[in-house]
């Protein structure tokens, strides 16, 4: 299943703070300027979807993402090498390095990756 921009953001939500209440969820998303009504709209059918499950147990309704956060990146990942990218990981790899300040910490760790997968 593949998440929308707006269930994307809000899977994001749920995967770095962990289970939480619609409200938590838009105090997160308040920059993004979306109304409580419409996050509420959006996670009632991204559990209709199977993406999230809502224990009902207690007054305030909590949300949990069901989809795992890797598997997800990794399905957009492939989509946008494919389509954007023609399937070229490289170009992709040297677009985002250059378009970014890249640390030299994030540099040091990318060297060390590319070690490990050269052996």
């Amino acid at each position: 299943m593949k998440p929308t921009e707006s269930e994307l953001r809000i899977l994001q939500v749920l995967w770095d703070k962990g289970a939480s209440s619609v409200r938590e969820v838009y105090e997160s998303l308040e920059k993004t300027k979306v109304g409580y009504t419409a996050i509420l709209k959006l996670m009632q059918i991204m559990l209709e979807k199977d993406m999230v499950e809502r224990d009902t147990s207690a007054r305030t309704h909590i949300y949990k993402a069901k989809l795992n956060k890797e598997d997800t990146q990794e399905k957009f990942l492939d989509k946008m090498i494919d389509s954007v990218y023609n399937g070229s990981t490289s170009r992709l790899v040297m677009q985002a390095l250059d378009n970014q300040r890249t640390s030299q910490k994030e540099l040091d760790e990318i060297k060390a990756f590319l070690k490990s997968l050269e052996k």
